[in-house]
């Protein structure tokens, strides 16, 4: 499977987040605590809006090496700032090792990244590729079942309607996986932006889900740890969704309930459930 974060908030440098934490990204690539697999080695990726876009689509750099070792994300990390980004890294579920298999994945203004997997997607693939519009399909670069349940989304309204095109696009593969014998067709924590908005998905047809987490409220954090200065410099609005802790501060991180999806947004978070829904 894989390991991801997702930040929204107050600019920061990028390697503020992705190397700084004692348990960061960049050690789970090593040394994954919660993962299927402690290394996260087949690929990596990096995806951040700046100001300097003029059609809000984010930058994406992608790579198929491991992220503990890359010197162009060092660089990259220590001179970019963003108020939200996603950072992926990959342990692949079958699919090639390639740079277009690497997350996050865009589409115009909109970032994807998924942890999990579509049970049996070499038997159900060519389905679920007819479904995609027809329009879109061109735009599908690589071969994994996460970028083809992003360009489902899309299909199903993403734009217009993100957790009901994400509730039917999971209703469409599960139904879809079932008549080919699959019990338990999807397994997915996922991540996805607009550049304003930001919306994580915690789902398993089985009711087991990989792990999600997400951090307390910046003002409470500093009421209990004082001390620490980054809380110092970010604003009550900030917050992180990853795939596992960054480090074990006391009351910091909080566990995504199964079934569940969030969202960031400017005018309050919330916290919603998640059912599948006929596409």
């Amino acid at each position: 499977m894989c390991r991801w974060l997702a930040y929204s908030g107050t600019p920061v440098l990028l390697e503020t987040i992705l190397y700084r934490p004692a348990h960061s990204l960049i050690d789970q690539s090593l040394h994954s605590k919660m993962g299927v697999e402690t290394t996260n080695g087949d690929g990596f990726g990096v995806g951040w809006y700046g100001p300097d876009s003029d059609d809000g689509s984010p930058a994406v750099v992608r790579e198929i090496g491991p992220a503990w070792s890359n010197r162009n994300l060092r660089e990259i990390a220590g001179h970019v700032r963003s108020p939200l980004f996603f950072a992926h890294i990959r342990a692949s579920t079958g699919t090639a090792v390639q740079q277009t298999n690497s997350h996050p994945f865009r589409h115009g203004r909109w970032m994807w990244m998924h942890n999990g997997a579509i049970a049996g997607f070499h038997r159900i693939r060519r389905d679920l590729a007819l479904a995609v519009d027809p329009r879109l399909f061109p735009d599908i670069e690589g071969s994994t079942d996460s970028e083809m349940m992003f360009f489902l989304a899309l299909t199903l309204g993403l734009e217009e309607d993100p957790p009901g095109a994400v509730a039917r696009m999971v209703g469409l593969v599960e139904r879809t996986g079932r008549a080919h014998g699959v019990e338990f067709p999807v397994q997915m924590t996922v991540a996805v932006t607009d550049g304003a908005r930001l919306w994580a998905f915690r789902y398993s047809s089985e009711g087991a889900s990989r792990s999600l987490f997400y951090s307390t409220r910046v003002d409470t954090l500093r009421a209990l740890h004082p001390d620490m200065g980054f809380l110092r410099g970010v604003s009550d609005e900030t917050r992180l969704i990853v795939s596992e802790p960054l480090g074990d501060l006391p009351g910091a991180w909080n566990e995504v309930p199964e079934s569940t999806y969030g969202v960031v947004q400017p005018d309050g978070d919330e916290m919603v459930p998640f059912v599948p829904q006929a596409a």
